[in-house]
């Protein structure tokens, strides 16, 4: 993908997982290269399964994918970079490792400059050991890892989730500034949306495993706002607003079947599961 602008293409994308559950049904979305697009939907409504598919962690029907023109999956993209939650569960990063020896192992003695930048952003301490620290300080060096190459495509599943205001906000701070200085593109799936408005240039809003809407913010009537009585961000009360009309017309979580019809409960068929090809 390194001769191609890294654009995210998927077309009439449904995708049945190994029983029969469906889990995507007929989605088409074109993300430019340079996009940051936040994935937006209530819980169950697809993200982490499309995350993992354009990461070509699962395989997705012929000629639905396509990150720079190639298939993710069958083409092993060079370049592609998933981070999800699930790796501060792995016992490994549970044990008596150090963050130096942790960022050797992915090249950190090659991108020095960028291993610097990335511990002082996120307020990383080279001194820490895995197995004396909290869940939100292994996220960042988890994100230090994972970000430590340069990557074309970044696919971030609830990432931010440990980390406080501030290591947060220069971290996507940090995304922003890559993808206006570099060709890559970043799809952000996430809950978190205050102080976000600025931030993203495409939006892609999933519910019930389909995309309902998706475009650049300019399509988008982003309200004005300074919070109101509830107190969102703009971004936030924009967001609301979808939520509670996929809500409606969901209904209740009541499992399959009448007006309870709900996108399946998929917990370890999303993406959190171990993974083979």
């Amino acid at each position: 993908m390194s001769s191609s602008p890294p654009t995210i293409s998927v077309n009439n994308l449904t995708f049945t997982f190994p029983d029969s559950t469906t889990g995507l049904t007929n989605i088409s979305l074109d993300l430019p290269a340079g996009a940051r697009a936040l994935l937006i939907g209530a819980n169950g409504a697809g993200k982490t399964t499309l995350l993992r598919l354009l990461a070509g962690k699962r395989m997705a029907p012929a000629s639905t994918i396509a990150l720079g023109g190639v298939d993710p999956f069958a083409s092993q993209v060079a370049g592609v970079t998933y981070l999800g939650l699930e790796w501060v569960l792995n016992p490994i990063v549970r044990t008596d490792i150090a963050v130096p020896e942790l960022l050797r192992s992915v090249g950190g003695d090659h991108y020095p400059e960028r291993r610097d930048e990335l511990v002082h952003i996120l307020d990383v301490d080279l001194s820490w050991r895995l197995h004396a620290v909290s869940d939100g300080e292994r996220r960042r060096v988890q994100l230090c890892m994972g970000l430590l190459r340069p990557w074309t495509v970044l696919l971030l599943d609830e990432i931010t989730v440990d980390l406080d205001l501030l290591s947060r906000h220069n971290f996507l701070s940090f995304l922003k500034r890559e993808t206006e200085t570099r060709s890559c593109t970043i799809v952000y799936a996430t809950h978190i949306l205050d102080n976000l408005a600025a931030w993203p240039t495409h939006l892609v809003h999933m519910s019930q495993g389909r995309v309902k809407k998706w475009g650049g913010m300019d399509d988008f009537a982003v309200p004005e706002t300074r919070g109101g009585a509830e107190g969102n961000s703009r971004l936030g009360q924009l967001v609301l607003g979808w939520l509670r009309e996929d809500l409606e017309e969901r209904g209740p979580r009541r499992g399959q079947g009448g007006e309870g019809k709900t996108y399946p409960n998929l917990e370890g068929k999303g993406g959190y599961g171990a993974e083979t090809k």
